[in-house]
């Protein structure tokens, strides 16, 4: 009953964030400069041509018709039409979405796999070579741009040892996939379809670990400081002049309080993987959700800058709910 009272208190204060940040991009990307019905008009439009297209579109209304408009339109699962392709917006976000979920999803799986290994083997042998390594690595990997840590394992893998495949999309051709869900690995497994699940996996290889390890170093960095904090405690002192052994010593003693600080930071983290993974999807020729709002908001296709926003807000919401979750089970302090 505590993580239910904790769950309709966590949703209470985020339900408002969700609605400010629905207005703010509203308002925001109407008032910079820049008109998306002069990108899809031909160049011997007339005036008229271009007011009926703007009424077409709803642009001629003022701005806060159009955003009750349009709210009222998502809570009815219609995020409206694109002004460049004129599909329906919700459309595309059912084809893109599923992408760029499974790619942040295996990266934050690896990152965190990654993260917590590294933390408590650093803790573990704090001072040694191997501490100064992990450490060393975490500051590199936290220093390099996605797009170019991708560029180079692409070089390495496929330009010089001919190990991954060619970055020119998620699946090879002719293997005989029928989309279910969208997420091409779980489709396969489905469909029992091996060369495909193959050729999958091999495409996710290469932007799975970029995203990884970029993930992984502010994640490592606080496991090894929380499991430092928790070695230094007097009950894991106590424990270990009882003589311990070290399995139980870990399990009862350092892994679940180690980890009480790492929930809410790697919800942050995957937020970020989920707006940040554009340049990754563009290297990779992904055509994932990123990619696809960034082409949004170069050509100024208003539906799609807002849904994108609005989306990606509502996993932000999500993730720090279960963030949130996950603390309160590792702490219990959390709950009061």
């Amino acid at each position: 009953m505590r993580v239910f009272a904790l769950i309709l208190r966590r949703l209470q204060r985020l339900i408002p964030v969700l609605i400010g940040v629905s207005v703010l991009c509203f308002v925001l990307i109407r008032v910079l400069p820049g008109d998306p019905i002069l990108s899809i008009v031909p160049e011997t439009a007339t005036a008229e041509d271009i007011e009926r297209t703007r009424v077409r579109y709803g642009l001629d209304q003022p701005i806060s018709i159009q955003y009750f408009k349009y709210m009222r339109g998502v809570l009815h699962g219609d995020f409206g039409t694109s002004i460049q392709t004129n599909r329906l917006v919700v459309e595309q976000i059912r084809e893109r979405l599923p992408r760029t979920l499974e790619l942040i999803g295996y990266g934050f799986l690896f990152s965190l796999v990654l993260s917590i290994s590294l933390g408590f083997l650093s803790a573990a042998k704090v001072g040694r070579l191997v501490d100064h390594t992990s450490r060393f690595g975490v500051l590199i990997g936290n220093s390099l741009p996605e797009f170019w840590l991708a560029l180079v394992l692409i070089l390495v893998f496929f330009g010089w040892l001919d190990w991954a495949p060619a970055p020119i999309g998620r699946i090879d051709t002719d293997l005989g996939l029928e989309p279910l869900t969208g997420f091409l690995t779980f489709d396969a497994l489905i469909s029992r379809n091996w060369p495909a699940l193959r050729s999958a996996f091999s495409h996710l290889i290469l932007p799975v670990v970029t995203l990884g390890i970029v993930g992984a170093a502010p994640m490592m960095r606080s496991v090894r400081a929380s499991a430092l904090e928790v070695m230094q405690s007097p009950g894991y002192r106590c424990a270990t002049a009882h003589g311990m052994n070290s399995r139980e010593l870990f399990w009862r003693y350092l892994f679940r309080e180690s980890l009480v600080p790492l929930p809410v930071l790697a919800g942050l983290i995957f937020g970020n993987l989920l707006g940040g993974s554009v340049l990754v999807e563009y290297v990779f020729s992904w055509q994932g959700f990123g990619q696809w709002a960034l082409r949004g908001l170069l050509l100024r296709d208003y539906p799609v800058i807002q849904s994108f926003v609005l989306v990606t807000a509502g996993f932000y919401v999500v993730i720090f709910l279960i963030a949130d979750i996950v603390q309160a089970m590792l702490d219990p302090r959390v709950r009061l």
